[in-house]
């Protein structure tokens, strides 16, 4: 049985990584399910107080890391809230149609269409759908260095 758990514990940390490449995938949440299989199966002793307040924290840090970078890169790179709205779209719409290249392309085309429709100005309508790009980037990347903080937490929580 505590192979079996373990396999679990296992398969979420991994899923947790696939979900930065699979956005309808809540990457993050499913580590949350290695920790509690963890905890409420193998060892409920091990997982300090500490420790769960730290997961907590890095939790709610991914989850906002993914709107704040979007949104702060749209609009640097001078895009409008509607090229903000077309990016989140675009996200969900390329993890679809072309997995997972289309979560980088297809939010970069349709921002450019909606800015350019917006601001009629081919240089500003490709500079907010860098923006976008450079958000998704960055948020990935974040939410890569969260988990792989959390995993090495949650070994050094159980090992130590």
């Amino acid at each position: 049985m505590t192979i079996l758990l373990w396999t679990i514990v296992i398969l979420s940390f991994i899923a947790a990584f696939v979900g930065l490449v699979v956005p309808l995938l809540p990457g993050v949440l499913l580590m949350w399910i290695g920790f509690f299989v963890y905890q409420f199966g193998i060892n409920n002793n091990e997982l300090s107080w500490f420790f769960w307040l730290a997961m907590i924290t890095l939790t709610t840090v991914t989850l906002v890391s993914d709107y704040v970078a979007g949104s702060y890169f749209v609009k640097k790179f001078g895009g409008s809230r509607a090229g903000e709205f077309a990016a989140a779209v675009g996200m969900l719409i390329g993890s679809f149609l072309f997995p997972p290249l289309g979560i980088i392309a297809v939010p970069f085309i349709v921002v450019l269409f909606v800015e350019l429709y917006l601001q009629r100005d081919v240089a500003k309508a490709f500079n907010a759908s860098v923006g976008s790009l450079l958000g998704f980037l960055t948020s990935t990347v974040a939410k890569f260095l969260i988990l792989i903080i959390m995993i090495i937490w949650f070994v050094l929580d159980v090992v130590i």
